[in-house]
């Protein structure tokens, strides 16, 4: 399967299994068009019609090169995955080698677009106490079998209401590392109302990644992202994340915004973060019913895939210029990546990652939270609910049958089960909408490494 698409003054082709990317000229591009439907002969006479101001010797040799690309499996390389789909999880068995850990289900914000209910997950508010979240890194380190790097997102709600036990765990955890022969790697993720320069100095020595809640322009965020006196945030919360953000020397963080129906042109908001001195950043769609004021409608999604190419627009101007950012989706790696294993076995939620509650519970992801019928066990029993786990574990790319003729399957892997479940009923199914956007990710994200190594500075 190959996958053609103009985008930024360039032909790209994209060889899906081989994951060969060519840039082309007008010719090749139209060679390689038709050239599974029709002959040799037809093509090259169809190409002489059509450029009259090519030879027909540059129009055959043109042929003959994507021929020699086919022959060297790097054109219509033919798909030999799907005997590999389960063969990842298969081998894992039952190792985790990952928990998001909800030390808050409670939130110092009353954000309307919120998933997770305000951080209550649809229950109650609680705290995790330090014993559940200590027999939460006993069920890791007991679960991850050979597993030396563990990774632990402190997640809610908002975790800095419970930074005294989010210290005590990262305590814990860095005293067992060495008896254990396991190396902890953490994730903060924060609304910044509580940032101090005790959490600055803490987090900026214990976590690898720090997640920071912005939408952008202060309008926008202030629309959605106020306390419960309706009072928006920005102000509050931007010269806390630019001191935390300059301490830890402008790296090893995330800016992560929402867009919603009020804000599809985002890259404004993306603006405002650069204007800041952000540099880090992750815009994602909004998450919520299809009848919520939030939610992206029809209308918005041609607005949000024409910021998508004025993003990658964006990023090559200022890399070229010396000023670079980091966009999440945008990030790929053409010459090498996740091996095949992890591309078409999916993200590994419910199997080798899950999220545990302030009670102890397990779930998927915490997109499952709070959802009986995807609860897994808890921290002291371990899997009780061999089922559900088996569901996320026949869960790949090749058990969806809508993935099969998509182009961008070895990218997103199938794409979120959550979202799968939520739009359809099914971890199974796939939310057409959200597959939409990713594909537009996608060929920004390729146009934009393609581009960069047109550059002759860069090389």
């Amino acid at each position: 399967m190959i996958h053609r698409y103009k985008l930024g003054g360039l032909n790209l082709v994209l060889d899906v299994c081989s994951g060969s990317v060519h840039l082309v000229d007008d010719v090749a591009y139209d060679i390689i068009g038709l050239y599974e439907e029709r002959n040799r002969a037809d093509i090259l006479s169809a190409m002489r019609e059509k450029y009259a101001g090519v030879s027909a010797e540059e129009i055959a040799e043109c042929y003959d090169q994507v021929e020699a690309l086919r022959q060297a499996g790097k054109l219509f390389a033919p798909d030999t995955f799907e005997p590999m789909a389960d063969t990842l999880k298969r081998k894992s068995g039952n190792t985790v080698k990952a928990l998001c850990l909800h030390v808050a289900h409670t939130c110092n914000l009353n954000c309307s677009y919120c998933f997770a209910s305000q951080g209550k997950y649809h229950g109650d508010r609680a705290l995790m106490p330090f014993a559940v979240g200590k027999q939460a890194f006993d069920f890791l380190i007991e679960n991850s079998a050979g597993r030396r790097n563990l990774e632990v997102d402190f997640f809610g709600g908002e975790p800095l209401m419970n930074f005294g036990v989010v210290k005590e765990l990262v305590a814990y955890a860095r005293a067992r590392e060495k008896e254990c022969g396991k190396n902890f790697r953490f994730t903060l993720t924060t609304n910044g109302m509580l940032i101090d320069d005790d959490v600055i100095d803490f987090a900026n020595r214990e976590m690898s990644n720090v997640v920071l809640s912005l939408d952008g322009r202060k309008e926008i965020h202030d629309r959605f992202r106020v306390d419960y006196a309706g009072n928006g945030s920005w102000e509050r919360i931007v010269p806390k994340f630019q001191k935390l953000v300059e301490a830890r020397g402008h790296k090893n963080y995330y800016m992560r915004g929402t867009f919603t129906h009020a804000n599809p042109d985002f890259l404004e908001d993306i603006k405002q973060m650069l204007d800041l001195g952000f540099t880090e950043l992750s815009m994602e769609p909004v998450v919520c019913a299809p009848g919520d004021p939030s939610a992206l409608t029809e209308a918005d999604l041609p607005v949000v895939m024409e910021q998508y190419e004025k993003l990658a627009e964006l990023m090559l101007a200022r890399h070229r210029e010396g000023r670079p950012f980091t966009f999440y989706h945008y990030m790929i790696d053409l010459s090498g990546g996740p091996c095949i294993y992890k591309r078409i076995s999916g993200c590994g939620s419910g199997t080798e990652y899950m999220a545990v509650t302030p009670w102890g519970d397990l779930y998927p992801c915490h997109q499952f939270v709070g959802d009986e019928a995807f609860k897994l066990g808890n921290v002291w029993d371990g899997v009780t609910a061999p089922e559900v786990r088996e569901e996320f574990a026949s869960c790949n790319v090749y058990a969806k049958p809508e993935c099969r003729d998509c182009w961008a399957r070895l990218y997103c892997s199938g794409g979120c089960a959550a979202n799968a479940y939520h739009a359809t009923g099914s971890v199974r199914g796939v939310y057409e909408a959200g597959c939409e956007l990713f594909r537009k990710r996608m060929e920004c994200a390729i146009m934009l490494e393609a581009a960069k190594r047109l550059d002759p500075e860069d090389y």
